[in-house]
């Protein structure tokens, strides 16, 4: 008998055909996203998933799923799963690393810039008809701050932390980091935290969230940050406290915001920073291309056949289930 694979979203990609020659394939087709009840019930009898960051995968998935095997999920990170309680059932879990380094890396300095030089404000600004003769250029007119020359801090030197690096080189940027473990790349300075947020005209953060890295970006934190400092989160929302960050922002201790990520996704209307003129905000875009999302679908799916076959998943979450 075929083993029986649940996938929570039409994937883009070549490889989900292939993925369906080789099970018993069942697709959520919407609309929108999945229930969590709905979830449970699709995984009865199933061996396998494949999902997105938007699906929680719980104990209680779990429960109602005891023929569970693996779970590919296309994303990179994986603080929607239980690692823990997967891992002690002995279920593989697959992600798709590497895929989206530079495409997330282009978001966060697009939002960089926009926070930076008040790009967004600017254009509702123009939309909303308020740039007539009575309210035109002056010298105060829109003025931000300078990207080329300023001082960047990159909180978490991974991947994409380094590919913003490179970016932030080709505009002439001092660039500061601090990462959780030891580590050294040529151009960058290494800092302990606190001195990064005391000398960083930008800020921008690109660590995983953990329960070490929930709230990093805390009040106390925030505080320490240079006057009319600029804050980009393309990471996940838990890193940075959003009211601490709103306060800050609305006292005007810092200059502005871009925010890719927030606490809860979908954002609720009433989230602190939605009202802010000086927050650039996206809803979770920052690996949305066709090119990076049809092939973060196809490492999903290639983590899955590998499953199907008995093998171990190129990409692997925890690779000790395998012994």
């Amino acid at each position: 008998m075929a083993s029986k694979v649940f996938v929570t979203h039409q994937l883009p990609g070549e490889r989900i055909r292939e993925l369906a020659q080789q099970c018993e394939m069942n697709v959520w087709m919407g609309p929108g996203l999945l229930p969590p009840a709905g979830l449970r019930t699709e995984l009865a009898g199933c061996q396998g998933l494949v999902c997105l960051l938007t699906d929680r995968i719980d104990s209680s998935v779990l429960d109602a799923a005891p023929d569970l095997q693996f779970v590919s999920s296309m994303s990179v990170g994986v603080d929607h799963i239980d690692v823990a309680a997967l891992t002690e059932r002995g279920i593989a879990i697959g992600h798709t690393p590497g895929v989206l380094v530079e495409t997330t890396a282009d978001t966060a300095f697009a939002l960089l810039l926009a926070a930076g030089r008040r790009i967004a404000e600017a254009d509702r600004f123009v939309r909303r008809g308020e740039w007539g003769p009575d309210n035109t250029w002056a010298p105060e007119f829109f003025t931000g701050v300078d990207v080329g020359g300023a001082t960047l801090g990159i909180i978490g030197l991974g991947e994409i932390g380094q590919a913003v690096a490179r970016r932030a080189a080709g505009f002439g940027m001092e660039v500061l980091a601090w990462n959780r473990s030891p580590r050294q790349v040529s151009g960058i300075e290494m800092l302990g935290l606190d001195e990064l947020l005391e000398r960083s005209d930008f800020v921008s953060i690109h660590v995983a969230l953990t329960p070490q890295t929930r709230d990093l970006l805390n009040a106390d934190n925030i505080a320490l940050m240079k006057p009319g400092a600029v804050v980009v989160n393309t990471a996940r929302g838990g890193i940075v406290n959003e009211q601490a960050l709103a306060d800050a922002l609305i006292d005007g201790r810092l200059l502005a915001a871009g925010v890719d990520v927030f606490e809860r996704e979908p954002v609720p209307a009433d989230n602190p920073l939605l009202g802010l003129p000086n927050v650039v905000v996206t809803p979770h875009i920052g690996s949305a291309t066709l090119r990076t999302r049809a092939r973060m679908a196809d490492i999903a799916v290639a983590n899955a056949l590998a499953a199907l076959r008995g093998e171990a998943m190129p990409c692997c979450v925890n690779p000790a289930v395998y012994g």
